[in-house]
């Protein structure tokens, strides 16, 4: 590219200036009217701030509960819940393919005495939780039900969210179970039993933070975000699902990086492209065509040189995502390129959305960069741009045969490759990395996770076993495994299964048994 030439990370032209004549014709509608260009609200944040979460699990339930109650007194809204990777692949912790992984990346749960554990202090009614899990979001949101209902809560007042979005699990991150059919079909099972039991609850948040995460550019991300969307919305739609009800308990999960325009223009371009498409399908409630979506701060972003720098980072990223009107926002820890986040991380992490909505006054108006020549021409490239991909994949049959022949994978590896070359070769300049690098190799404190919490979990894993109903679990383990060979909705013997403790490996695996393994 030539050296006078300006590009955002995703190859978009920087023109010098931008006039009058740069800006298309856009109909100019206030925030809070169709196509929600400019946000779903017509005063957005002087309403309602957004939910400022801090994404915190690790260890045992027992441990991670005493960080929700540390963010909940330091002001969170709602609580977000990282889980180990064995739970997000099914597997109890004393499965064998479970050593070494035990609470390292998120909170260890097998039963719904460990969901007890986790949630101890907390009334399920009185807070909103998001909890970032895909191949097993039908036995967690399960287990969570079982604890409301034990609770003595009214599952119509139950807030939150299920990331439930099994596309992206093929395309990018890799925690999938089942092949995409049956995924697809149990995702299916959600919509509809939420929409008739748990009515405030978001039965998916269709995902680009991992899309991002593994190398997209800004434009493929909502372009494979949204091509995912429509293939939920058409599964939904297929089973007779009515569209201006599950439509409205959709959500959407995004990363914020720190090329802060280009950001603020994804955002706004997503919501005008989503809108249009759920009109096409049939919706005719504006709610059902609103994209709300939680944002998280670019872990990719972080850099282990120089770690303190990444506060700067998380600041941009920060106001990339209220600038763009996002609903819920998570920031990332400095020490993260590390660690999981320690807590004076996290609380200088929670600190920055709270000076952001505070003291900045970016919370004061509605689109505050709507009009802006610059905004306006980038908000229109970026859209013009991601149709072209979403109307590529249309053209393949949709989002799953797009994964199922690798287009999706191999156009986010070589966006990945690209911009490694640019970073290699100094073209793209990451402060610390490969410029404006320092001798001082300052050691800051680590969040370790201890390998014997295993040992505690087997040790409980045991005791739960030795005290339940053996014939009654075999049991409701035979009506899983009926329900999936009927068709019949899994969902209510799925809580039945949590609430006479039946393990989530051994749900996991009921199922393996009909539905297989995707290789």
């Amino acid at each position: 590219m030539s050296e006078n030439k300006k590009y955002t990370d995703t190859g978009i032209e920087i023109k010098k200036a931008y006039s009058e004549n740069d800006v298309p014709e856009t109909g100019n509608q206030p925030p809070g009217t169709y196509p929600f260009t400019r946000g779903i609200q017509p005063d957005m944040y002087r309403g309602k701030l957004w939910t400022m979460r801090q994404y915190a699990g690790f260890s045992t339930a027992e441990e991670s509960n005493k960080r929700y109650h540390y963010l909940l007194s330091q002001g969170v809204m709602g609580l977000s819940v990282a889980f180990d990777l064995p739970t997000q692949i099914g597997y109890d912790s004393d499965h064998s393919l479970a050593e070494g992984e035990v609470g390292k990346v998120g909170v260890a749960i097998c039963s719904l005495q460990d969901m007890e554990n986790l949630f101890r202090g907390i009334k399920l009614e009185e807070v909103s939780t998001s909890m970032t899990i895909n191949a097993t979001a039908f036995i967690l949101l399960s287990l969570y039900v079982a604890l409301a209902k034990k609770q003595g809560a009214d599952l119509k007042k139950i807030s939150g969210t299920i990331q439930n979005d099994i596309l992206k699990e093929y395309a990018a991150r890799g925690t999938y179970i089942y092949p995409p059919k049956p995924s697809m079909r149990i995702i299916t099972d959600i919509f509809e039993w939420c929409s008739n039991e748990l009515p405030r609850w978001n039965t998916i948040s269709i995902s680009g933070y991992h899309i991002r995460e593994a190398g997209s550019t800004a434009v493929q991300e909502i372009a494979f975000t949204l091509s995912n969307g429509k293939a939920y919305v058409k599964a939904a739609l297929d089973k007779g699902l009515d569209i201006n009800i599950f439509g409205k308990r959709l959500s959407f999960f995004f990363n914020a990086h720190n090329n802060l325009f280009e950001e603020v223009a994804k955002f706004r371009a997503a919501r005008k492209m989503w809108a249009k498409i759920m009109k096409d399908f049939g919706a005719t409630e504006e709610k059902a065509m609103m994209l709300r979506f939680h944002t998280q701060t670019g872990g990719s972003t972080l850099t282990a040189q120089q770690p303190l720098n990444n506060i700067s980072r998380v600041t941009i990223q920060t106001l990339a995502a209220v600038l763009g009107g996002t609903q819920s926002l998570h920031t990332n820890g400095y020490d993260e390129a590390l660690s999981l986040p320690s807590e004076e991380a996290v609380r200088i992490a929670l600190r920055t959305q709270q000076i952001t909505a505070y003291e900045s006054g970016v919370a004061d108006t509605a689109d505050p960069l709507g009009g802006s020549y610059f905004i306006e021409s980038l908000t229109y490239e970026v859209e013009n741009k991601a149709w072209e991909l979403i109307e590529k994949i249309d053209a393949m049959g949709g989002s799953v045969p797009a994964i199922e022949s690798n287009f999706i994978q191999n156009e986010i590896a070589r966006s990945a490759y690209e911009y490694q070359v640019k970073i290699e070769t100094g073209e793209k300049i990451i402060v610390g990395l490969n410029k404006f690098q320092t001798e001082d190799h300052k050691t800051i404190p680590l969040l370790k996770v201890d390998d014997k919490i295993r040992q505690v979990q087997i040790e409980k894993l045991k005791a739960l076993r030795n005290n339940r109903d053996h014939a009654k679990c075999d049991n409701i383990l035979q009506q899983i495994n009926d329900k999936a060979v009927s068709g019949e909705n899994l969902i209510p013997s799925v809580i039945e299964a949590v609430e006479n403790d039946c393990t989530l490996g051994e749900i996991a695996d009921e199922l393996r048994g009909v539905f297989g393994e995707y290789k």
